[in-house]
């Protein structure tokens, strides 16, 4: 029988949808709604010690839109404003009401030995699954030398791993960067140092726009902004080629994040080695409740698959990854152009001719290829405004 169940490091996830650390993991209330709901669990709003500073901005959030859709999203928010005694405590309050909720502690502090096993010894004792180390966020906390700071430093991402991993008692995920040139060497750096997992990815560094009037640049703080976190569907591709190439260079557990909107997102994610998933935008844009359908899909494809669980899916993909070198460069596929659904507006043809190739030629009687121009990069298909062009091999 098919189930949504899977195991990771000896944790047992009722699903693998978890709520990645963000504002919807900024408050005990908030948390034991979204468990009551359905999530599978949750990687709580970054703690820090007492005494690190966290004053937010206003406003702190910027959008892209195509239409009425959120597709990019920045936020320059800090990390929680909680105590660690009140971690503690909701964590406590959360175990007792949610017994089967994965729970994991996002943590960061200064970089000093002392700061961080104080915060993880603190911690030890609490109903807590897993640490995540933030190593990753792009806003604020570089300033500070922490966040991404660290995440971008193989020699700084290995040190503090060593020293979580002598203090920590439960199982230590790094939740890695894509601001980086090579993600697969942080890995590589942290896990020798002792990780037991990988979270990736955190938000891209950015900056959303500039007011063309104004010429001030979003989100607008008094006429001044930041560089800030990018996330939401636009960065799934960044998020799916992270995770795949820590698959390709470590066997590590990996949870997943990065553009996460659907089942089918989640899968794909678990398609290139992800075992479980973080959720963070979708749930700003459209509340907890998103996790019904994702649960209802996935669970149908699974069954329709003929797969047991999510792990089942794990790796489907990553064997058909390589370097380009290898790529079968022999075949060509051309466009072919349905002529019920083509309207003869012109675009693929301007486009191929504009685009290099001139392939495509509007007549009188539709769209028409030259098959020795044609090079097959199927620029046309993703353009045509009627969906008409679809890709097929020669033969």
């Amino acid at each position: 029988m098919t189930t949504l169940a899977t195991n990771v490091l000896g944790i047992d996830f009722e699903n693998p949808f978890i709520l990645a650390s963000a504002p919807p993991t900024a408050k005990i209330e908030s948390l034991d709604k979204a468990f009551s709901l359905g999530w599978g669990g949750a990687v709580l709003k970054t703690i820090t010690p007492d005494d690190l500073e966290m004053i937010d901005a206003s406003p702190r959030y910027a959008s892209w839109k195509m239409g009425n859709r959120v597709c990019g999203f920045e936020n320059i928010e800090l990390l929680s404003h909680l105590t660690v005694q009140q971690w503690i405590d909701g964590i406590a309050f959360l175990r007792k009401k949610h017994p089967t909720k994965v729970q994991i502690a996002s943590i960061m502090a200064p970089v000093f030995k002392e700061e961080w096993q104080k915060l993880v010894k603190a911690l030890n004792n609490a109903a807590i699954d897993a640490f995540e180390l933030n190593f990753s966020c792009p806003h604020g906390m570089p300033e500070k030398d922490i966040g991404m700071a660290i995440g971008t430093s193989a020699e700084a991402s290995a040190m503090i791993t060593e020293w979580v991993k002598e203090a920590a008692e439960k199982p230590v995920f790094v939740k890695l960067s894509p601001n980086v040139s090579n993600i697969a060497e942080i890995a590589k750096a942290v896990e020798m140092a002792g990780a037991d997992g990988l979270a990736a990815i955190n938000t891209v560094q950015s900056l959303m726009g500039v007011d063309l009037d104004t010429f001030e640049p979003q989100p607008n703080v008094n006429g001044q902004s930041t560089f800030g976190g990018y996330s939401g569907i636009a960065i799934k591709p960044i998020g799916l080629r992270c995770v795949a190439q820590l698959r390709q260079n470590s066997k590590l557990p990996i949870l997943g994040i990065g553009g996460i909107s659907s089942w089918r997102d989640a899968a794909e994610y678990m398609c290139v080695g992800a075992d479980v998933v973080q959720v963070c935008t979708e749930v700003m844009i459209n509340g907890y409740g998103v996790i019904e359908t994702m649960k209802k899909g996935l669970f149908n494809y699974l069954s329709s698959k003929g797969f047991n669980s999510p792990a089942d899916l794990k790796n489907k993909a990553i064997d058909k990854l390589s370097a380009h070198r290898s790529l079968n460069k022999q075949k060509q596929v051309y466009p072919q152009i349905d002529r019920e659904l083509c309207g003869k507006c012109g675009k693929c043809a301007t486009i191929c001719a504009e685009s290099e190739h001139s392939a495509l030629s509007l007549t009188a009687s539709g769209i028409v290829l030259n098959p020795k121009a044609c090079v097959g990069c199927s620029l046309c298909s993703h353009l045509c405004p009627k969906s008409a062009i679809k890709m097929v091999n020669a033969d």
